[in-house]
């Protein structure tokens, strides 16, 4: 029987290794899987890359990993935002990498490496700093960059409901890079607001089909 559905946070986060890629989802506020980024932190590892949007702010989630010394390097596409005390603090003394990715480049680079394929080419940047080391060539007279995928050990990601075959539906905004990552990882790890029963989930709304997801962990709101 299928059933993707664990107990614990702590067991959705179980296996991470230090030096591993974690994927985690969120726009701004908006999505953040807060309790399995605190789940990291108890869990230990450490000398992280961290794939997100942005660096976090205040001393929450990514923010609080980066505080305690867990991230070594940080992918994303702002850096620097409201509160993002720690992560200028970090990389002012040199204690942080940061690689910049637009936005909608840092989406397809994972969503490329959940299909297979082998990167892609985008004018996005590619007349940029963000080009240097990188493939330009011109496509249909336009300059582009040739970005490499972008995969993760661990995805963490926030959805609204699941069953227990972790089908995922999102709420609103909330659902932003979650389907993405959910593709691009070797184990995607979900928090939910609720579990429901199989067929509960209209099939049409299903965002996320539960082949992409392996934990499901129920965090009340």
């Amino acid at each position: 029987m299928i059933d993707k559905r664990v107990a614990s946070l702590a067991e959705a986060v179980q296996g991470l290794a230090d030096g591993s890629t974690v994927l985690v989802g969120g726009f701004g506020a908006a999505g953040v899987p807060v309790e399995l980024v605190h789940a990291v932190l108890d869990q230990g590892a450490r000398d992280l890359t961290i794939v997100t949007n942005n660096a976090g702010a205040g001393e929450t989630d990514v923010a609080a990993l980066i505080r305690e010394h867990r991230v070594r390097k940080i992918i994303c596409s702002y850096p620097r935002s409201a509160g993002s005390i720690w992560f200028e603090e970090f990389y002012r003394a040199g204690d942080i990498e940061l690689e910049l990715v637009p936005q909608g480049t840092l989406s397809e680079r994972m969503r490329a490496a959940g299909a297979g394929l082998g990167g892609f080419f985008t004018p996005a940047g590619a007349d940029s700093l963000l080009a240097r080391g990188k493939e330009v060539r011109m496509i249909a007279g336009r300059r582009h960059v040739f970005e490499e995928p972008l995969r993760g050990d661990l995805a963490l990601v926030k959805a609204l409901r699941a069953d227990r075959w972790g089908n995922l539906v999102y709420n609103k905004a909330a659902r932003n890079f979650g389907p993405t990552m959910a593709t691009a990882a070797e184990v995607t790890a979900v928090q939910v607001r609720e579990f429901v029963e199989l067929g509960d989930l209209d099939a049409e709304a299903v965002v996320t089909p539960g082949i992409f997801v392996d934990r499901v962990v129920e965090v009340a709101e």
